[in-house]
C-alpha cells in the first residue's frame, strides 16, 4: 500500500499557505531561457541534455545532493596499522553524481568531435550546478586538461588523455592504465604567492626520463582524482607537470596534509598537499609552465562563468514556487507589483548570464583563429559579470522566501554558500579584469572580434546603437588599470545586450538594455524604472 499523504490537520493547527514539494523536476523542458539559448546545438545533443537535466532534477537526485553536502568528505591519512594512506573517503551519493555525470560526457562531449561540443557540456555545467554544483570542480579541471594534454607526444599522457575521455566513473585506487576511466585535478597556488604563481617554490628534479617533485601546494583541488596538473621549478623556469596519484605497485609520494574547511563546495574536498620527490611527467616545453597551462585555465573560466547562471537559476526556481503558491494580505505574492518587479529584475541578470556564457561556448567551438581570440576575452568578460551577480541574485532570492529560505531545506542556503566561489576560482575579479586588459592590448584578434560582436547588435534596436556610441564616447582607448573594473562591467554589460538583441526574445532584449544601459536602474534589484515584469517572469517557467 503507498504511504498516504503527510497530515495536514495536526491538532494544534492546521498546516496551510504552505507551497507544495516539488517532485521531479524537468530542469530542460521548465526553461524556456536554455532551450532558447541552445542556438545551433543539434537534435541528439538536445535529446541528451533533455535526459541528463530529467535524470539529476529528480526529487531523489535532489535528495543525494543533499546527503552529499551534510556528510563531507573524509581524510584518511593512515590505515590501522599506520601505514600512509592519503586518501579521501566521499558519501555515496558524491559517487552516485560523478557517475551520472561522466556518463553523460560532462567532461568528454566537448573532445568526441561534434560540432556544438563545448556548448553541450556549457549546458551540463549550467544544469549541474543547480542540483550539486560540488561534483562539478574535478569534472571540469578533467574536461579543460585535454588541450593542455595535447602538447606533448608522449605516448605516456597520450593513456592518459584516453582515460580521461572514457565516459566511465571510476573511483578505484589503482594506476591509471588498469582504470575504466579518471579523472584529472590542478595543484598550483602556493602560500607564499597565491595568484601570483611564478612566485611558486616548489622544485623538480631530473631522474631518468621523468622528474621528481618536492613541495607544498596551498590549494589543491579534487585530491582524490587520478593525477593532477601542477607547476614547478626547474632549471630553466616554472614547469608544467602531470603527477599521477597512483604508480604499479606503490602510492607517489603526494601528501594530504589537510582538508580545507570551506564555506561551501563541501561535497568536494579541497585539500593542503605536499610533494615528497613525487614522480612527475613534464608537460610542454620546460620553463614555459604558464603558457602551457593557460589553455586549461581559459576551458576552466568558461565553467566558472555557467556555473553562476546554474545557481542564479536553482535560487530564482526556488523563489517563483514559493510566490506561486503563497499568499500574503489576501494576495498571491506572485500577484503583488513589487515582488513582480524584483523577480523580473533579477531574472533577468540570470537570463544575460545564461545567453553571455553559451555565446562564448559556441565561440570556443569555432575553428577560425578569430573564434578563438574572441573566446578568450569573451570568457573573461562573462566570467567577471556573472560572478558579480550572483551572490545578490541568490541573497535576493532566498530573500523571498523569508525565514523559509534561510533554512537548509529550501536549498537556498546551499546556493548561497556556493555564490562566491565561483569569482574566486580561476582568477579573482581583479585578476581577470587586469588579464582581459592584456589581451586587449596584446592580441589584436581579441580587440577586433570583441569591437565585432559588439557592432553585431547595432542594427536591431535604437537603444542599443544609442548604448554603444555611449561607450565609445566613454572608452575611446583602453583604460589605465584603476578603471579597469569600471570599463570591464562596462564592456560586458554591452556585450550581452548585443547577444540578447540577436537571440532574446524583443521585450527582453528591450528590457535589459532599459535597466542595464539606460541609466534606469538602481543599485539593488527591484530598482528598476520601466521594466515589463509579466514578459520577463514568463521564462522563469514554461
Amino acid at each position: 500500500m503507498a504511504p498516504s499523504e503527510a497530515e495536514t490537520d495536526l491538532g494544534t493547527h492546521r498546516v496551510e499557505n504552505q507551497p507544495p514539494l516539488r517532485g521531479d523536476i524537468d530542469l530542460f523542458g521548465s526553461d524556456p531561457v536554455l532551450r532558447d539559448h541552445l542556438i545551433g546545438l543539434g537534435d541528439t545533443e538536445r535529446h541528451e541534455l533533455a535526459e541528463y537535466a530529467r535524470l539529476i532534477g529528480t526529487q531523489e537526485m535532489r535528495g543525494a545532493a543533499r546527503e552529499a553536502n551534510r556528510y563531507l568528505p573524509e581524510l584518511q591519512q593512515f590505515d590501522r596499522g599506520g601505514r600512509r594512506l592519503d586518501e579521501v573517503r566521499f558519501h555515496p551519493a558524491y559517487h552516485r553524481f560523478m557517475a551520472v555525470s561522466c556518463a553523460a560526457g560532462y567532461s568528454a562531449v566537448a573532445w568526441e568531435e561534434r560540432p556544438h561540443g563545448h556548448l553541450a557540456h556549457a549546458a551540463m555545467v549550467y544544469l549541474a550546478s543547480q542540483v550539486e554544483p560540488g561534483h562539478c570542480c574535478p569534472l571540469t579541471m578533467t574536461y579543460a586538461a585535454i588541450p593542455a594534454l595535447a602538447v606533448t607526444s608522449d605516448p605516456v599522457i597520450g593513456a592518459w588523455r584516453e582515460k580521461l575521455l572514457s565516459r566511465s566513473y571510476d573511483p578505484s585506487v589503482r594506476p591509471v592504465a588498469e582504470k575504466t576511466g579518471a579523472t584529472l585535478g590542478m595543484a598550483l597556488t602556493e602560500k607564499q604567492g597565491g595568484s601570483d604563481v611564478r612566485a611558486n617554490t616548489t622544485r623538480a628534479e631530473r631522474d631518468g626520463d621523468h622528474w621528481r617533485l618536492t613541495g607544498h601546494k596551498w590549494f589543491c583541488s579534487a585530491p582524490m582524482s587520478d593525477g593532477f596538473l601542477t607547476l614547478a621549478q626547474t632549471a630553466k623556469g616554472l614547469t608544467c607537470f602531470l603527477v599521477p596519484r597512483w604508480l604499479e605497485g606503490e602510492r607517489n609520494a603526494i601528501r594530504l596534509v589537510r582538508l580545507k574547511d570551506k564555506l561551501g563546495n563541501r561535497s568536494n574536498a579541497s585539500a593542503e598537499i605536499e610533494y615528497e620527490r613525487a614522480l612527475a611527467f613534464q608537460i610542454g616545453e620546460e620553463g614555459r609552465g604558464v603558457a602551457t597551462i593557460i589553455e586549461m585555465v581559459h576551458h576552466t573560466r568558461l565553467d566558472t562563468a555557467m556555473a553562476p547562471a546554474g545557481l542564479m537559476r536553482a535560487a530564482l526556481s526556488e523563489a517563483h514556487h514559493w510566490v506561486t503558491h503563497r499568499t500574503a494580505f489576501q494576495k498571491r505574492l506572485i500577484d503583488q507589483p513589487l515582488m513582480r518587479t524584483v523577480l523580473a529584475d533579477l531574472a533577468l541578470d540570470l537570463e544575460g548570464s545564461l545567453a553571455l556564457g553559451l555565446h562564448m561556448a559556441r565561440a570556443t567551438d569555432g575553428k577560425r583563429p578569430e573564434d578563438r581570440a574572441f573566446a578568450r576575452i569573451g570568457v573573461a568578460l562573462a566570467k567577471y559579470l556573472s560572478n558579480k551577480l550572483c551572490p545578490q541574485v541568490v541573497v535576493e532570492a532566498m530573500e523571498v522566501l523569508g525565514g523559509s529560505g534561510y533554512v537548509e531545506e529550501s536549498t537556498l542556503p546551499l546556493l548561497y554558500r556556493e555564490a562566491p566561489l565561483n569569482g574566486i576560482w580561476e582568477g579573482s575579479g581583479n585578476i581577470i579584469c587586469l588579464d582581459a586588459l592584456r589581451t586587449l592590448a596584446k592580441q589584436p584578434l581579441s580587440n577586433d572580434g570583441l569591437t565585432e560582436e559588439l557592432e553585431a547588435g547595432a542594427e536591431f534596436y535604437p537603444g542599443y546603437r544609442a548604448a554603444l556610441e555611449n561607450y565609445r564616447q566613454a572608452w575611446p582607448r583602453l583604460p589605465d588599470e584603476s578603471l579597469a573594473r569600471a570599463f570591464i562591467e562596462h564592456t560586458a554589460l554591452l556585450l550581452t545586450a548585443s547577444v540578447l538583441v540577436r537571440t532574446a526574445p524583443a521585450e527582453i532584449a528591450e528590457a535589459f538594455i532599459l535597466t542595464r544601459l539606460s541609466g534606469q536602474r538602481g543599485r539593488t534589484p527591484g530598482a528598476a524604472v520601466g521594466l515589463n515584469a509579466a514578459s520577463v517572469l514568463s521564462r522563469l517557467s514554461s
